[in-house]
């Protein structure tokens, strides 16, 4: 049946390229005349926060609709969560940290692939409140003086904790000295608060939203990018199932298209985001919001990058994967940049 569709959507771009009205053609059309929309599912990395906005964007704007595409936006619970429901067939899309995805793949080998890259940089970190255990961008503050446990809250298997072994091998952090504990992702930044834990896994747009919940003490947050230590790791990728990168490679072009542009317009104007987030998202803060926005900016478009926007460079997945492999995070061998990313599918200039 996906195979039909999409045939049926090339004739469409067809006849419109010579002219034909296609509209005309009661199997190309829906009953009010209009083009006959796929159904796509696609899951955000990570709940709907601030930082998920640009794929409301997109389906706000129309971008999706005009690209051929029903999409249906469903939370996702973190990286490998998102892998495992795309390579079961419960999704076609979704969003997961890069690095994660790697890790994970070279232990389990799932039918998922990486065709688009939302952040060039990194966005993991381990974040604190002032006054505590953590001392902002200082890794050493992670090993405590008495032999005790740092204890860092977050949901197994996030994208923060299946990381934290190459940011510390490269941090020169003892990980027998860090404890992460499993906490449900939004009670994380309210559990930090009430002093629960010495730091929460969380991504770097995600202060606003920690020193939010902070309402007592209204604390900064203070933060430990992964990126400022492993200087080639990418942010979240737009993956997508391995079925649809080999016998829809169209389709899988057009949705990432879509989703980036969604991209483009959140970051030009991130309030305007943060509205149309709390329109599907009722219980969105906009303000936090707004603020993720202006903090992820910099990620998806760093100082310095000539690249196009959801590009990937083959070399720079050769150095992580190297990367990996010297601080035996993966077994040598376990993967190549073929196994995880598309270049074939992912945007070019």
């Amino acid at each position: 049946m996906r195979f039909r569709r999409s045939a049926v959507a090339l004739v469409a771009v067809l006849a419109l390229a010579t002219g034909m009205s296609a509209c005309n053609d009661d199997s190309k059309t829906g009953t009010n005349g209009e083009a006959k929309l796929e159904k796509v599912s696609y899951l955000t990395s990570f709940g709907t926060f601030g930082r998920e906005a640009y794929a409301y964007v997109a389906l706000e704007k129309g971008y999706f609709k005009d690209a051929g595409f029903d999409v249906t936006i469903t939370p996702g619970k973190g990286t490998v969560d998102v892998m495992k429901i795309v390579a079961g067939g419960q999704a076609d899309y979704g969003i997961g940290d890069f690095t994660a995805l790697m890790i994970t793949l070279a232990k389990q080998k799932l039918p998922v692939t990486t065709v688009g890259m939302i952040q060039q940089r990194s966005m993991a970190a381990i974040v604190g409140l002032e006054g505590g255990q953590i001392k902002d961008r200082d890794p050493k503050s992670l090993m405590k003086a008495n032999g005790e446990k740092t204890r860092i809250l977050d949901q197994p298997g996030s994208t923060n904790q299946v990381t934290f072994p190459l940011y510390a091998q490269q941090a020169g952090v003892d990980t027998s000295k860090v404890e992460f504990v499993p906490s449900p992702p939004p009670a994380l930044a309210g559990l930090l608060a009430a002093n629960k834990g010495d730091g929460i896994g969380q991504f770097v747009v995600g202060v606003p939203l920690v020193e939010a919940a902070d309402k007592e003490k209204h604390r900064k947050a203070v933060v430990l990018p992964y990126g400022d230590k492993v200087k080639d790791l990418y942010g979240n990728a737009i993956i997508a199932r391995d079925d649809l990168v080999k016998d829809h490679p169209a389709q899988v072009q057009k949705f990432t298209a879509a989703l980036l542009k969604g991209m483009d317009d959140a970051l030009a104007d991130p309030a305007a985001a943060a509205k149309i987030l709390k329109k599907y998202v009722p219980d969105t803060n906009e303000e936090v919001a707004t603020k993720e926005l202006q903090l992820m900016k910099p990620y998806v478009k760093p100082d310095g990058y000539t690249g196009v926007a959801g590009g990937v460079e083959t070399d720079r997945v050769e150095r992580v994967i190297a990367d990996l492999v010297k601080y035996n995070v993966i077994a040598a061998g376990s993967i190549k940049p073929a196994d995880v990313v598309d270049t074939d599918l992912t945007p070019k200039g």
